[in-house]
């Protein structure tokens, strides 16, 4: 086994994980696996630029993911950043910061490479079991763009679409700034308007209704995962590989949009990052369970992390 370190670098989290990775078992051995909301997203849709406040945000992170990575030992890193910096003009400013930190240098990917990675993070524990049907398809709801992925033991079509929490909330739930509180009516329509016009865009690459099993990856479908369990506060064991039906995610979808910030924020499981962009996540959920006809979604705490960790090795 090798002992890597994998960094996802997303519009809404950065995270990181060190573990050993066996390429052929498709064996991870964790030793260290840490989430922070660092909103480098922030402002993007709207400006076209990584705010100077979110840039000092992410390399603090990363500064704090330097000391871990030497403590772990690890021989090999990976950081991968995604939808926020490949639409940012100013992303020359990001690479440099990180490399200065972390001595590697970002690879600002594709939405294909996204989707691929998601894919075998998700579904790579997946194989051989008998109660979950192939092919696959894996949705992967991040804070900037969403990937679908068709799969059986390998990716068979792929496509990143710019539907987003944290891109949605920003468009159509803030006004002068401020997160609109319960969401609006107006602002929670615009969202399934452009959910819509994004999954037709996606349905063009891929058969979203074709695969038997819907996966779903990040925050939003976890947090909805805790939710529908009733957990107190938040616990990755019991989430990951859970299911949830689509009647739960229209009844807490329903809920979200019904509640102030500080009802959502004083639900157990609900990081605090996640509170003002949870809703607009929720409806991209809903919606992609109505276009595929997915009675439930399989919901994996492993996902593009796990990818990009079994690809060092």
């Amino acid at each position: 086994m090798t002992r890597v370190a994998a960094i996802d670098c997303g519009t809404n989290s950065i995270r990181l994980l060190v573990a050993d990775a066996d390429p052929v078992t498709g064996e991870l051995v964790e030793y260290a696996r840490r989430m922070e909301i660092v909103r480098l997203g922030q402002g993007v849709d709207r400006t076209g630029r990584l705010a100077p406040e979110a840039l000092e945000r992410t390399f603090a992170a990363c500064r704090s993911y330097a000391d871990v990575i030497k403590e772990h030992g690890a021989e090999r890193i990976r950081f991968v950043a995604t939808s926020a910096s490949r639409d940012a003009e100013n992303r020359d400013d990001f690479v440099r910061g990180v490399r200065d930190i972390l001595g590697v240098e970002p690879e600002v990917i594709s939405g294909d490479q996204e989707a691929a990675f998601s894919f075998t993070g998700a579904t790579k524990e997946l194989t051989g079991r008998d109660d979950l049907a192939k092919p696959y398809l894996v949705v992967d709801i991040g804070g900037g763009s969403t990937e679908f992925v068709v799969g059986d033991d390998r990716v068979s079509a792929a496509r990143s679409v710019d539907i987003g929490c944290v891109r949605l909330t920003e468009r159509h739930l803030v006004r002068d700034g401020v997160v609109s509180d319960p969401p609006s009516a107006e602002g929670a329509e615009a969202i399934r308007a452009d959910v819509a016009a994004a999954l037709d865009l996606a349905e063009e690459t891929v058969p979203l209704a074709s695969a038997a099993t819907l996966v779903g990856l990040a925050g939003t479908v976890t947090t909805v995962a805790a939710m529908a369990l009733g957990l107190e506060e938040y616990d990755s064991e019991a989430i990951h590989h859970s299911r949830v039906s689509l009647e739960q995610v229209r009844e807490i979808t329903a809920r979200l949009l019904a509640s102030s910030h500080a009802e959502r924020a004083a639900i157990g499981a609900m990081h605090p990052g996640r509170v003002d962009v949870i809703p607009a996540g929720a409806l991209i959920l809903q919606a992609v369970m109505e276009r595929t006809g997915a009675r439930e979604v399989v919901v994996s705490e492993h996902d593009i992390l796990d990818g990009i960790a079994f690809s060092l090795a």
